[in-house]
């Protein structure tokens, strides 16, 4: 999911078709509303963050059908800019952050991510 969301932010491109392949509901609404949020104000995004994701826990245990994935992801080398100018946009610094993931399988039997939350720098 964060593979095609850092595609989709190059360009601020809100109605990438990719963001759909690993997420669904309330995390795919999310996604592309920033997208969008972005677009709207002339900013893009540049470079890739770090991730080092674990399961915390699987429901149930004997026939999982949820999954929680806590994250702690770098965005030092992931940061917003001005798309006219290639300026930094003032959003402040990257950093470490917490992110905290809902990953349902689906009726066809794929997982994808439907809930995640993304704390501030410092959190992790």
């Amino acid at each position: 999911m964060w593979e095609d969301f850092v595609e989709a932010a190059a360009t601020s491109d809100w109605r990438s078709p990719k963001l759909g392949r690993y997420a669904t509901g309330l995390a795919l609404s999310t996604l592309s509303r920033g997208l969008y949020a972005d677009h709207y104000n002339g900013l893009v995004s540049k470079g890739t963050p770090t991730h080092n994701a674990q399961v915390s826990s699987v429901e149930p245990a004997a026939d999982p059908a949820q999954v929680i994935i806590s994250d702690c992801s770098d965005s030092t080398n992931a940061l917003k800019y001005r798309a006219d100018s290639g300026q930094p946009a003032d959003d402040g610094a990257g950093g470490r952050r917490l992110i905290k993931a809902t990953v349902e399988k689906q009726s066809d039997g794929s997982w994808k991510v439907s809930d995640f939350g993304v704390q501030g720098v410092g959190t992790c």
